[in-house]
């Protein structure tokens, strides 16, 4: 995580890097989202920043909103992957922008192209989350924290990670299972 960027986990994923922009603080949940400058924030994690296609987008309120609409959509589909809502949500993102195909110097190569620059993030979110489920969509996971409100892509060999952090929610669980364990008398 970066000296600015409060959120508790960073790195994952672009689409779950979106929704893991809320998260619980306390007893309230934060949005580093609610506002262009929390916007900034996140668009200049670099973490996103390598992830994102072309020019540095602009911390704006189109760029926002557009990002408000992508995350919202993948939230219904990570909690309901059949919702038909959130497919028809996440298709409306996926249709500001699309590939073309090129020749470069180096070769072929592809450009994403969008009716306007402040949805190419929201379109690269969406982009990413059909990317995670053709590869494993088991995968994609809600944190196992009884509070917890974040996502992760699990990549671990076997498949079995279960916190979004073992340093913050895996600790805690197990702090709390040893508690019970050395108190049940």
């Amino acid at each position: 995580m970066s000296s600015s960027d409060p959120r508790p986990l960073t790195g994952e994923p672009l689409a779950i890097d979106l929704l893991n922009t809320r998260w619980m603080d306390g007893d309230h949940v934060a949005d580093l989202l609610d506002s262009t400058e929390g916007l900034a924030v996140w668009l200049a994690s670099p973490p996103v920043a390598a992830q994102l296609p072309g020019p540095a987008p602009r911390a704006d309120a189109a760029t926002l909103d557009a990002l408000h609409r992508a995350r919202a959509a993948l939230a219904k589909l990570v909690d309901d992957p059949a919702d038909p809502a959130g497919r028809r949500d996440l298709n409306t993102v996926l249709s500001h922008a699309r590939v073309r195909h090129v020749l470069d110097p180096e070769g072929p190569a592809t450009r994403p192209e969008a009716d306007a620059p402040a949805w190419l993030p929201a379109w690269a979110a969406a982009e990413n989350y059909l990317r995670l489920l053709e590869d494993r969509p088991d995968r994609i996971r809600p944190c196992a924290g009884p509070t917890c409100i974040l996502h992760f892509y699990d990549v671990s060999k076997n498949g079995t990670r279960r916190w979004c952090s073992m340093a913050i929610c895996g600790n805690r669980s197990k702090a709390k299972g040893h508690y019970r364990r050395t108190h049940a008398t």
